[in-house]
């Protein structure tokens, strides 16, 4: 009978299933209410004395293995539950994964900043609260100067002296106050004007400026630079500068590219000209150098500046520029698969 048991225990030691229910069969054969333990301990009494104690031992192993047994494979069963209701079906597909979506200002703002890297032009940064000399005075505007009227500016009402920028031509003052030319850098960010708010202007906004100072620095320069720039962001090689008027430059003009007439689109951009104003640039006037510690006799250089928002509108065929600062995901949504 002892061997008989002992038998048993090697097979009950060698079985192995994943399927429930020949796991079920096994519990029946060796612990349910027929099972073979019972009939095990009921012939104990039939076993002589002398092979009791081995044999009450052998029936222990063997129920304590089986026990075992049952409780490793429950313990089975429950970990993969536990991990189907906490993953699903892993035989599924994944769930697909957000792509996170830019800001259509920051998708041109990098697109200019890239290529203006390209050919050496670092990025520079400076406060949104300004003061009157690096916002005017140091930018040849004068308490005064009547240029100052075209800019409508939010002032600090507890210190006339202090207000939000109007243009990104503070950060270039700031640049060229600590740093000696060669100056080659662009200083994107916010600008704030005192304007109505409608569809094609803010009263705040996004611009990029570029300055060159160095030995030499020629009105050439800069065309050759934005001829550069309008043929890498637009695609568009024609260009033509307007003459015009900015207080810190000297020559100064509009910058415009020939957009073209193929499309009912283009006709209304361009108002049926073809040509689309996209900046303003010129030469640094000396004036600004000097205000800045350059030897206006010793360099020269050049200025241009450029509304990001406009050119936002331009390139994603916009209608408003306030659907720019509404924060609306329906449509901030549509550039998840922009740059």
């Amino acid at each position: 009978m002892i061997d008989t048991i002992k038998k048993h225990i090697a097979e009950v030691e060698a079985f192995h299933t994943t399927n429930p229910d020949q796991m079920e069969q096994f519990r029946i054969k060796y612990l349910g209410k027929k099972g073979l333990l019972k009939t095990f301990y009921a012939e104990f009494k039939n076993v002589p004395n002398d092979q009791k104690k081995e044999f009450g031992k052998t029936v222990n192993s063997l129920k304590e293995i089986a026990e075992d047994k049952i409780n490793k494979f429950k313990e089975a069963l429950d970990n993969a539950e536990e991990t189907k209701g906490m993953y699903g079906d892993l035989s599924r597909p994944g769930e697909p994964v957000l792509i996170g979506s830019r800001h259509p200002i920051s998708i041109v703002k990098n697109k200019i900043v890239n290529i203006f890297s390209r050919i050496g032009f670092n990025v520079s940064e400076g406060p949104e609260i300004e003061d009157d000399w690096h916002n005017f005075t140091a930018l040849n505007l004068p308490e005064y100067h009547p240029a100052r009227d075209m800019q409508d500016t939010f002032f600090i009402q507890t210190n006339p002296d202090v207000l939000l920028r109007t243009h990104t031509s503070t950060v270039q003052v700031r640049y060229m106050e600590e740093n000696k030319p060669p100056i080659r850098t662009i200083s994107p960010g916010r600008v704030y004007r005192n304007e109505a708010i409608s569809a094609r202007s803010h009263c705040f906004f996004h611009q990029v400026e570029g300055l060159y100072v160095d030995k030499g620095v020629s009105f050439a320069d800069l065309k050759q630079t934005l001829q550069y720039f309008t043929t890498e962001l637009f695609g568009k090689s024609k260009i033509r500068l307007r003459p015009s008027y900015f207080p810190f430059t000297e020559p100064s003009a509009e910058v415009d590219v020939y957009w073209g007439l193929e499309t009912e689109t283009d006709y209304k951009m361009t108002k049926g000209t073809g040509w689309l104003e996209i900046m303003g640039c010129g030469m640094v006037d000396p004036n600004v150098l000097e205000n800045c510690g350059i030897d206006s006799t010793e360099y020269s250089g050049f200025a241009f500046g450029m509304g990001i928002d406009r050119i936002a509108l331009l390139l994603h065929q916009i209608p408003d520029i306030r659907m720019l600062s509404e924060n609306d995901l329906r449509f901030l949504e549509q550039f998840k698969s922009a740059d």
